[in-house]
């Protein structure tokens, strides 16, 4: 399977009308083929079926550089699962994405990608926490988006609560950021970790609610 055959899958699949509606509302500057969201996923859950990682890498790859929207959650989705091994490639693949991110559509199917890698070697952790450093905002943002399994877990256990500790130091430091997607990246973060540890979303909002803006204090409120 060649990036030009999966790109001629995709436009298969395209809806030139629907192709309009999201160029609209998702605002960057790049091709939208329409192509609905099941036939996305069905077409790529075929490719990680029959192709082996090697090349699986390599249509990801593809698919990214072709900057086409639907591609590129493509690419993403090709990479989107568990057990990858070994996954230093695709990590470095998803790496090598990030600085690109420039929409949250995009920005988020690579993170859910990228979580998988790091719920698999945490240790990547300090890779992602130079990431709250970078003058890119989607790059800021993916610090938080591609962290949120660690908002998962009831009992966690020592390493995963000093994990959610360091992320919530991340958090923090980004409160004084007017970025509307960063004040909801740190909402959805604060948001998902009520459901679990509400004790620490209301630590948080604590010590920061005042600087947070409105709709992101309602927001990582909603679950209290």
């Amino acid at each position: 399977m060649t990036p030009e055959h999966a790109l001629d899958a995709l436009r298969a699949a395209a809806d030139p009308g629907r192709a309009a509606q999201m160029a609209a509302y998702h605002k960057a500057p790049r091709v939208y083929l329409g192509v609905p969201n099941p036939a996305t996923n069905a077409l790529t859950q075929g490719w990680r079926q029959s192709l082996n990682l090697p090349d699986r890498i390599a249509l990801a790859d593809g698919l990214w550089r072709s900057d086409i929207f639907e591609a590129r959650l493509a690419a993403a989705k090709l990479l989107t699962q568990a057990r990858i091994r070994p996954d230093a490639e695709v990590w470095a693949l998803i790496q090598a994405w990030v600085p690109e991110f420039d929409s949250w559509a995009i920005a988020d199917h690579a993170c859910m990608a990228g979580q998988r890698r790091l719920t698999a070697d945490p240790a990547r952790l300090d890779t992602v926490e130079h990431w709250t450093q970078s003058p890119h905002m989607w790059t800021r943002r993916a610090a938080l988006v591609v962290t949120l399994p660690w908002t998962k877990q009831n009992f966690p256990k020592p390493e995963e609560r000093s994990a959610r500790t360091r992320i919530l130091g991340w958090a923090a430091g980004y409160v004084p950021d007017r970025d509307w997607f960063i004040q909801k990246a740190v909402a959805w973060w604060l948001r998902d970790l009520s459901k679990h540890d509400p004790e620490s979303v209301r630590a948080f909002l604590a010590d920061h609610r005042d600087g947070m803006k409105p709709f992101a204090r309602r927001e990582a409120a909603k679950y209290l």
